[in-house]
């Protein structure tokens, strides 16, 4: 009987290991944060494009209504980011590393644009 229940244990403990190891090298990491616009309020929806900085194509994803994103199941590697909305745009975010089973946090602010777009202005005057 005893016999058995050692075996169960190192069993366990073997699949527990196999699992976490394979989790491991799929390299699955998060990227999370929030986009701000020039007045440092959330920006809703906004578009946050990402790519590896080693230059695969790029991907996009939005923003919820509070300005928050994540993007999930991104392989361990340096990731480049950048957000848009309402016409206005952030500096990249280059060389973000995201670590496998690790969350890496940024805040990207919406600075860029040749104006403030007038769509921008108003939606923020209501507030």
């Amino acid at each position: 009987m005893k016999r058995a229940l050692v075996m169960m244990v190192v069993v366990s403990v073997a699949l527990v290991a196999a699992q976490d190891l394979a989790a491991q090298k799929k390299g699955a990491g998060v990227l999370s944060g929030v986009v701000l616009g020039p007045d440092d309020k959330p920006v809703p929806h906004a578009s946050v494009t990402y790519q590896s900085s080693g230059g695969t194509a790029p991907h996009a994803v939005h923003a919820d209504s509070q300005g928050h994103f994540t993007i999930t199941k991104l392989r361990t590697d340096n990731y480049d980011l950048r957000a848009s909305g309402k016409g206005v745009f952030s500096e990249w975010e280059k060389n973000v590393t995201v670590r496998s089973g690790r969350t890496k946090s940024v805040t990207l602010r919406l600075i860029y644009a040749k104006e403030i777009p007038k769509d921008y202005v108003k939606s923020k005057s209501k507030e």
